[in-house]
């Protein structure tokens, strides 16, 4: 079956990662790793699955652009770095098991996530209205992502915006437009999903990933540590949307306490 053949995909992918994050002692490898799984898992439903031939590359095409992005961005992103804080309070509190709370919960977490992934791969039907709109909204994602990075990877290069926030361009508009262009980039990927059989029934995966991009491991957890080391983001969090893109609200004669 080709969905348990999918989560073996992501299980080999994410058990690979544990053994260069158990080699050089940097778990944060398995945020590399997390679009590399996702490219594995539509790479595998696209080889067994029978829907038709343009579905599959579609829906496996725009799944790899994604995957290989994100994962490029993010190794370069860490290079050079240290273990990252989060991973290293989580096996502090629970005994250094990073197999069992980090890799194989990335793992399943990815399965589950790709259902839309899984599920498209079987439609036979032509490509209709929706995978229209499904491909159009993975594109709007996919901008956001890419040019929100690329927005802030060049200014934190800039020494003279140390300790500064980005309050331009994308960023203007939303305080996340990376997870915001995330969660068009899912959204996207269910409505390819929806015109094969039994496609609606996956929407509990883009919902998941909504909740953790905005309440859960995302936005909710970032602005925490946000608000605590970066003078002036409580301002920018008041004339700036957290989440949805909007023009900003003028801060003129407003008081941020």
């Amino acid at each position: 079956m080709s969905t348990l053949s999918c989560l073996a995909a992501a299980l080999v992918v994410l058990l690979a990662a544990y053994a260069v994050g158990t080699r050089t002692g940097r778990h944060r490898v398995v945020d590399v790793a997390w679009g590399l799984a996702f490219c594995a898992v539509a790479l595998t439903g696209c080889a067994l699955a029978d829907g038709s031939p343009a579905r599959r590359a579609l829906v496996t095409t725009l799944v790899v652009l994604w995957g290989l992005r994100l994962s490029g961005h993010i190794a370069l992103r860490s290079r050079g770095h240290g273990e990252d804080p989060r991973y290293e309070r989580l096996l502090a509190r629970r005994g250094g098991r990073a197999l069992q709370w980090i890799y194989l919960p990335q793992a399943g977490l990815v399965w589950f996530v790709s259902l839309p992934v899984q599920l498209a791969q079987y439609g036979r039907a032509p490509l209709g209205p929706l995978a229209l709109a499904g491909a159009l909204l993975w594109a709007v994602g996919l901008v956001f992502e890419a040019v929100g990075d690329w927005q802030l990877t060049r200014f934190k290069r800039d020494p003279g915006n140390r300790g500064r926030l980005l309050q331009s361009g994308l960023w203007s508009w939303t305080r996340h437009p990376n997870y915001f262009g995330d969660a068009c980039v899912w959204w996207g990927l269910y409505l390819l999903a929806v015109e094969a059989p039994y496609g609606w029934a996956t929407l509990a995966s883009p919902l998941l990933m909504t909740y953790l991009l905005v309440w859960g491991s995302g936005k909710a957890l970032l602005e925490r540590q946000l608000i605590a080391t970066k003078p002036g983001y409580a301002a920018y969090a008041e004339r700036t949307s957290g989440f949805l893109p909007r023009p900003p609200r003028r801060a003129a004669g407003r008081r941020v306490s």
